[in-house]
């Protein structure tokens, strides 16, 4: 009951600002209301995260009921140590947000209530993706976080946030059509070998055949590609993070993307073992090319907002690289690296979304000179920048350098090439903070005024998490690993042995030609 009470808590909240008067001009009850109740679901996460007990591998604190049974679908949730790190981000990241929210300049200032209620349902709706263990579930709140977004996009975004929210709509509906085609395919099978069940129990069970079991692979894959975003899938997110308020960025780039990842994990690789090990050597490919190209164009931008959204495209290239290593390591590393990408890139947006409204310009090539009459905001920055190229100390370091790790022990040629991408994010980071905070101050800049009170509260906690897990990320892994063990063991997979030293014979200079123990 205590998962349910946590997803329909925002999703309540937003029903309530949507029945609020609009009231004051800065519109402070709404305000108020919306981060009250971001509160109240964070410490609600916190009860489940004391309810969880992190050394099982398993789903803890279930529920389930029967919800269409014509179509075996089942009201069913529950948290395993993948799940319960998702959840704590987006809970933790959803007052950050509102917070560093309340002073947005929106196209239309009375839209207040509908731009924090829409923030609310989103935190809602991507909390249910997480928790559900119905693949009916999961698949109505995954298209379901398309709504809110598409309004936070089109209605409170840039000039040209009409073709970006569309251009987002369509590419992940289109992928979302393809998961449900997939769906489709399930409930046949399942059907056929029995009573129809969505539950990801059951669906386990099933024996797919070899090529219905690769089409449905590739029918769930193509809808979390495009969510993650992978290249070439990846084109609708520097457009809609160009257009976006810097709060819907971090909501749709640090929350909801993440459920395109967690979906690889949780669902293809639960679902389609056999058809994740056979499509791997091509999702390896294109998340190493993400890696590469996402860092490539990092380094080419002007714009500061889609310098931020193609680091993470970067990003998202070594969280599915990871992933498809198979390696416990590099999976939980993937996990790991959800949690803190979500921290980094949500304090980059924020910082730099302030400095966008204070200059009038998101323009890199209208700044400079900034930390000379910001230093607050300028330290904020170089922290969220250094995280974000994954400077040992700072939380990214220690995920990023278990996914190349793992990788290492599988695919040499991919953890080198993905390895650039390291040297890359220095160049994209580096060469933006000397532009934007250094040198003589740019004519227009003076504006660009030091972060206030409340800008400094709703960024603090990030960062204060990004140095303490670059120093102390044990207690998140504790509780992926047991989850990651088991997704592992289930597809069959385990960390490569290391080699032993080969015998030699006292009397000759020649091996054995046998591993020790291979007798």
């Amino acid at each position: 009951m205590i998962l349910t009470i946590l997803a329909a808590t925002p999703i309540a909240g937003a029903l309530i600002l949507a029945l609020v008067p609009r009231g004051t001009t800065d519109h402070l009850p709404a305000k108020v209301i919306a981060l009250g109740v971001s509160l109240i679901t964070l410490a609600l996460s916190l009860v489940v995260l004391a309810k969880y007990e992190p050394t099982s591998g398993g789903y803890q604190l279930t529920q389930e009921h029967t919800w269409i049974k014509a179509f075996g679908a089942h009201y069913a949730v529950g948290v395993n140590g993948i799940a319960i790190t998702l959840v704590l981000l987006t809970t933790i990241l959803v007052p950050i947000v509102i917070l560093a929210s309340f002073d947005d300049r929106l196209p239309d200032p009375r839209g207040v209530n509908a731009y924090f209620a829409w923030m609310l349902a989103v935190e809602g709706l991507a909390i249910g993706a997480f928790i559900a263990t119905d693949v009916f579930l999961f698949y109505v709140l995954f298209e379901a976080t398309l709504i809110p977004l598409y309004f936070l996009i089109g209605t409170f975004g840039g000039g040209n946030r009409s073709y970006a929210a569309v251009k987002f709509l369509i590419y992940n509906l289109v992928g979302g059509l393809l998961m449900l085609a997939a769906i489709v395919g399930l409930y046949v099978v399942s059907a056929r070998q029995g009573d129809a069940s969505y539950l990801l129990t059951d669906l386990k069970e099933l024996d797919l055949g070899q090529n219905t079991e690769r089409l449905l692979f590739l029918g769930f894959m193509a809808a979390f590609a495009i969510k993650a975003p992978l290249w070439p899938l990846h084109t609708w997110l520097p457009d809609a993070a160009g257009q976006a308020t810097p709060g819907t960025s971090v909501l749709m780039v640090s929350v909801v993307d993440k459920i395109g990842t967690f979906g690889m994990i949780t669902w293809c690789l639960n679902l389609f073992p056999e058809a994740a090990d056979w499509a791997s050597p091509v999702i390896i490919t294109l998340a190493v090319i993400s890696i590469i190209y996402g860092a490539l164009l990092a380094i080419g931008q002007d714009d500061i907002r889609r310098l931020v959204a193609f680091t993470s495209v970067s990003h998202f290239g070594f969280i599915i690289l990871g992933i498809f290593a198979f390696t416990s390591t590099s999976m939980a590393g993937s996990t790991l690296y959800m949690f803190n990408h979500g921290l980094s890139t949500a304090a980059l947006f924020l910082v730099t979304g302030v400095m966008i409204a204070r200059r009038g310009s998101a323009r890199i090539s209208d700044f400079g000179g900034v930390q000379k009459i910001a230093p607050i905001m300028s330290g904020v920055l170089l922290i969220a920048g250094l995280s974000s190229l994954s400077l040992p100390g700072l939380a990214p370091f220690v995920s990023e350098f278990l996914v190349l790790a793992g990788t290492f022990t599988v695919s040499i040629p991919a953890a080198v090439f993905a390895t650039l991408g390291i040297v890359l994010a220095a160049l994209y980071v580096l060469i933006m903070y000397q532009r934007t905070m250094t040198g003589p101050l740019a004519p227009g800049a003076e504006g660009v005024t030091e972060l206030r009170p409340l800008e400094i509260a709703a960024l603090t906690p990030a960062i204060m998490l990004i140095i303490g897990l670059g120093f102390f990320p044990q207690p998140v892994l504790n509780a992926i690993n047991p989850a990651i063990d088991t997704v592992v063991s289930h597809i069959g997979k385990g960390d490569p042995a290391p080699k032993t030293p080969t015998p030699i014979d006292a009397g000759t200079t020649e091996s054995t030609g046998h591993e020790e123990g291979g007798h």
